[in-house]
């Protein structure tokens, strides 16, 4: 028997929407209107994301968020992946399970601020031995895995958390290898986890600015570093574009996980 929700529940659930997506709707209307100065409209543009893609530090700075994003979420996805299977099928015991809740958590909790001053003084220790460790994408990289891989393992192991661990023996009594059963029973059945743990490593990455801020350098910006840099100047049009574009692309992303995380359900279900 359903219970339909109060007035007032209903009413806090819009004013909480409206919280968050009106100042969304605000960017992407200043992002297409004509005068560039005040906030009175003055008509229908798409001349500020003409100019905006002809840009080339924006161009730059897109390559990179994209290099960034890709790289650090395939490393995150295998390394995370492998994690979780590996805490959630080990017999460990009641210590070690303590100690690895409590290791994947602190990246999740920790305010990004710590996170990058730690990043930083790392790198600089790296530097006296490897000079590789210079700021530039590979730190911006290791980086950005370090926060991805908690996320990754949490949403794998919710997963692996509704798949029995006899499904491997099973597979086993019809004949099939141990590897076998995991790439043909286990990983199909894991593949809603691993997907949706990617995206969100994806997006993670796409937004990311302080962790960025502080271990980047002058060649590799990204898009939330350019806006940054741009807003000191003054917020234009083209920032409102850009900003809609990089909304768009992260709410797109997520629209990805949940349709496919429904049509997933639905193939179970039939």
């Amino acid at each position: 028997m359903s219970r339909k929700s109060s007035p007032a529940t209903l009413a806090l659930s819009y004013i909480g929407l409206a919280l968050l997506y009106i100042p969304l709707v605000f960017i992407a209307v200043f992002s297409v209107n004509a005068n560039r100065h005040g906030q009175t409209w003055g008509g229908f543009t798409l001349g500020w994301y003409t100019k905006l893609f002809s840009n080339e530090q924006v161009q730059h700075a897109a390559v990179n968020s994209l290099i960034l994003a890709i790289a650090s979420t395939i490393i995150a996805t295998i390394f995370g992946t492998l994690l979780a299977i590996g805490i959630h099928r080990t017999p460990w015991g009641k210590k070690l399970n303590t100690f690895f809740d409590f290791s994947i958590n602190i990246p999740v909790v920790t305010p990004d601020i710590l996170m990058a001053i730690a990043l930083v003084t790392v790198f600089g220790l790296f530097r006296t031995f490897l000079p590789c460790f210079e700021p530039g994408m590979l730190n911006l990289i290791i980086s950005h895995v370090v926060f991805q891989i908690s996320f990754v393992v949490l949403i794998v192991l919710s997963r692996l958390s509704s798949i029995r661990p006899d499904q491997i023996e099973a597979a086993r009594d019809l004949y099939t290898t141990t590897t076998g059963a995991w790439f043909r029973v286990i990983l199909p059945q894991l593949s809603t986890g691993i997907i949706a743990g990617a995206l969100l490593a994806f997006t993670l990455s796409l937004d990311d600015f302080i962790i960025s801020f502080f271990v980047s350098g002058p060649t590799s910006q990204t898009l939330p570093l350019y806006i940054y840099g741009s807003l000191k100047r003054g917020i234009s049009p083209e920032i409102h574009a850009l900003s809609t574009l990089v909304i768009a692309l992260t709410l797109g992303v997520m629209l990805v996980v949940l349709l496919y995380n429904q049509n997933h359900q639905r193939g179970k279900k039939k």
